[in-house]
C-alpha cells in the first residue's frame, strides 16, 4: 500500500515539475530562432511560431505539449531539425545509463571496500590512509580530475583514447572521473555506518556467542553497516544518470547530458522540458527502488 500511494503522489509531483521546467524555460531571456547563422525576416519568424504553435497562449500551449505527453509524445525539437524529443532520448539515454551504471559500480566496488577496512583498522594506518583517499576524492571534482587523467593515461603514456564512446577502452577514462566523487562519498558512509554497527548490541550479542571477528565483521556488522550506502545509493544513481553532461562534454560523450547543455543554451524548449521530466522520473523511480531495498536489507524498517 506504501508504494502505491508513492505512486499516485508522484503523478502530480512529475506535473508540478513538468509545468515549472515549461514555464521557466520559456521566461529566460531570448527564444528558439534568436540565434540561427542568417536572421529570419519578421514573417518567416511568425510562420516558425505558429508552425510550433509558440503564438498561443502559454496555458494552452502547456494543456497541448500535456496532450501530446499522454499518448507517449516528448514534442519535435526546435532545434535539432527531423528529430523528436523521443530520438534524442533513444539515441542519447542508453549512453548516459552505461556510463552512469558503469561509474555506480565504480564507485562501490571502490568505496565498500576502502571504508570497510578504514573502519575495521580504526586508528591504524589503513584507517588513516582510507580517510585521506575519500577526502581526497570528494574534493576534487570530476572536470579537474578528467583532464588529468587524459594528460597521464592518454597523452603521456598513450594507454588509453581520449575521447568518444567506441569500445570498452573508451569507457574506462569517463568512469573514473565520473565515479571517483561517488567512491569518496561511499568510503566516508561505509566507515561511519560500520564504526557504529560495530559498537552495537546486535554486534556485541555476536561476539559473546563465540564468532570470530571476520565472522562478525562481515556477515553481521556488514548488513548494518551498508544500510546509509543503500540509501544514498539511489540519489547517487540518479545524479550519475542525469548529472555526467561535464564529463560527457570534456570526453566528446554522445549522451543525454550534452544534449540539455546544448538546448538549455539554444533555448530549445520541448527537449529541455522532455529531458527534465525524464530525470525527474529516473530520481523518483530510483529512490523507490532504494526504500524497498531498505526493507529487504534491513526487516526491522516498515514502512506505512
Amino acid at each position: 500500500m506504501y508504494y502505491l500511494r508513492r505512486i499516485l503522489f508522484a503523478i502530480p509531483l512529475l506535473l508540478v515539475i513538468s509545468g515549472l521546467a515549461f514555464i521557466l524555460v520559456r521566461l529566460a531571456p531570448g527564444g528558439p530562432f534568436d540565434r540561427e547563422r542568417v536572421p529570419a525576416s519578421p514573417e518567416i519568424q511568425k510562420h516558425l511560431l505558429a508552425k510550433y504553435h509558440l503564438d498561443e497562449p502559454m496555458w494552452r500551449q502547456y494543456l497541448r505539449y500535456l496532450n501530446d505527453l499522454v499518448h507517449g509524445d516528448f514534442g519535435v525539437s526546435l532545434k535539432y531539425r527531423d528529430h523528436s524529443v523521443n530520438d534524442i532520448i533513444a539515441q542519447g539515454l542508453p549512453v548516459s545509463m552505461t556510463l552512469g551504471g558503469l561509474a555506480f559500480c565504480f564507485a562501490l566496488a571502490l568505496g565498500l571496500p576502502v571504508g570497510f577496512f578504514a573502519a575495521a583498522n580504526r586508528g591504524r594506518w589503513p584507517d588513516r590512509a582510507g580517510s585521506f583517499l575519500a577526502l581526497l576524492a570528494v574534493c576534487v571534482p570530476g572536470f579537474v580530475i578528467a583532464p588529468i587523467l587524459i594528460m597521464i593515461f592518454a597523452v603521456r603514456w598513450h594507454w588509453l583514447p581520449v575521447a568518444l564512446w567506441e569500445s570498452p577502452w573508451h569507457m574506462i577514462l569517463p568512469t573514473i572521473a565520473l565515479g571517483l566523487y561517488f567512491a569518496g562519498q561511499v568510503a566516508r558512509l561505509m566507515r561511519e555506518g560500520m564504526l557504529s554497527a560495530m559498537q552495537s548490541e546486535f554486534v556485541t550479542a555476536a561476539r559473546s556467542k563465540g564468532l570470530g571477528e571476520n565472522e562478525v565483521l562481515f556477515k553481521h556488522a556488514f548488513r548494518i553497516a551498508v544500510l546509509p550506502v543503500v540509501s544514498y545509493a539511489g540519489p547517487m544513481l540518479a545524479d550519475l544518470l542525469t548529472g555526467s553532461f561535464i564529463i560527457e562534454n570534456i570526453f566528446q560523450i554522445p549522451g543525454i547530458g550534452v544534449f540539455l547543455v546544448n538546448s538549455s543554451l539554444n533555448r530549445d524548449y520541448t527537449v529541455v522540458v522532455g529531458l527534465s521530466l525524464l530525470y525527474a522520473v529516473l530520481l523518483i523511480g530510483l529512490n523507490l527502488v532504494v526504500d524497498f531495498a531498505y526493507t529487504l536489507l534491513d526487516p526491522r524498517v516498515k514502512y506505512e
